[in-house]
């Protein structure tokens, strides 16, 4: 292991996987379904990017988002925003003016996604050198991966 990899003590990781499995059986069947939908946000590269955007922006038009996602289509911006407005992770403020003029803002909840997702991203970076050791040697036994990008 190198030095300054923090290590969990099993006993937490312990604590933390009984408190899940207690979390996962509250959760009723329509709960279960909603857990699973909004966590999509969170493997989402465009969902988190526009959560990104807006949180260190502030009130962003939709060209401006796409101007910040590099790559991102017009058609995927729009389906990402309609859906995290729907749960209520993003406001869309449409100003009702000719030309049109659409804006959007992070809510409590999308500030919040925003919150929690710093640790992870933290831990990612903080053992990305360890991610790429692990590719390298994985691919060196099976092989390069046909697309490694999801």
């Amino acid at each position: 292991m190198k030095e300054g990899t923090r290590v969990i003590p099993q006993e937490k990781i312990e604590a933390l996987i009984r408190q899940s499995q207690a979390a996962c059986d509250a959760l009723s069947d329509d709960d279960d379904g909603l857990k699973r939908e909004v966590l999509a946000h969170a493997g989402s590269r465009w969902s988190l990017g526009v959560v990104h955007a807006l949180g260190v922006s502030g009130r962003l038009r939709h060209a401006e988002l796409g101007r910040r996602l590099s790559g991102v289509t017009q058609r995927m911006l729009t389906r990402t925003l309609r859906a995290l407005e729907r749960d209520g992770l993003v406001l869309r403020f449409d100003h009702r003016e000719v030309p049109p003029r659409v804006e959007y803002e992070l809510t409590s909840l999308g500030r919040g996604l925003l919150y929690q997702m710093i640790p992870l991203w933290t831990w990612v970076i903080e053992n990305a050198e360890g991610f790429r050791e692990r590719r390298r040697a994985f691919d060196a036994v099976h092989g390069q991966p046909e697309d490694p990008t999801p």
